[in-house]
């Protein structure tokens, strides 16, 4: 089997462990490398308590059922264990979190994270995503999901994986609309908050993105 091309594994040397800060803009939201500065709004966006933004409101929800249930962490008792979380998914070694921006209001109302990142295998996964009850059901996830994309393959990557609790219909769902392949469930994948995990994957390859980024356009921003 012949070799991949020189700038192909150039790029398996070059792109680093933890990707490198970026902010991508959209029409509806703006991503920022997340912040200590971010966690005071995205917790009250994101603990359970009634929010009003820029004309929208939204009562008092279950903050576990809504965002928490399916993630690694969360949800959160006061504000300083917020905090604790937000401070170790900035410094993760091999994962970029952004802040997800809402632009209308330019407030702080989810995160997504460039994660599991294997540069000598041009691989890396969205996750850690989350979105405060506010924006979902809007265009905020999948303007995100776009954006993001978008970045990775532009970076020379080859492989972009989304990967949910098997349970997770929602977040099965979402990558489904969002031109993801789905690869099967690998089962007892992980032990999260004490319980076993059976985990689905999904993927998307450089070679599909062209004819997914169009479709994206079309379902965010309507036929030119």
């Amino acid at each position: 089997m012949p070799c991949l091309p020189e700038d192909v594994l150039d790029r398996c040397q070059r792109l680093p462990l933890k990707p490198a800060p970026v902010t991508l803009t959209g029409r509806y939201v703006r991503l920022e490398p997340l912040a200590s500065h971010h966690a005071p709004a995205l917790f009250a966006h994101a603990n359970g308590a009634p929010i009003a933004l820029a004309g929208r409101t939204c009562a008092a929800y279950d903050a576990d059922a809504l965002i928490w249930r399916y993630l690694f962490a969360g949800p959160f008792a006061d504000f300083a264990s917020f905090e604790g979380y937000v401070a170790q998914t900035i410094a993760g070694a091999d994962r970029l979190a952004l802040c997800v921006i809402d632009q209308p209001s330019g407030a702080p109302v989810g995160v997504v994270t460039l994660m599991s990142n294997v540069p000598a295998f041009l691989r890396i996964e969205l996750g850690g995503i989350w979105y405060s009850p506010i924006v979902q059901r809007t265009s905020a996830n999948l303007e995100s999901t776009y954006l993001l994309l978008g970045h990775c393959f532009d970076l020379g990557y080859r492989r972009v994986e989304w990967k949910c609790d098997s349970r997770n219909e929602r977040s099965q769902r979402s990558a489904l609309r969002m031109g993801f392949t789905f690869e099967g469930i690998q089962e007892y994948h992980m032990i999260v908050k004490g319980q076993s995990r059976d985990t689905a994957w999904f993927r998307m390859l450089d070679h599909a993105w062209p004819a997914v980024q169009a479709r994206l356009e079309t379902m965010l921003y309507g036929r030119c």
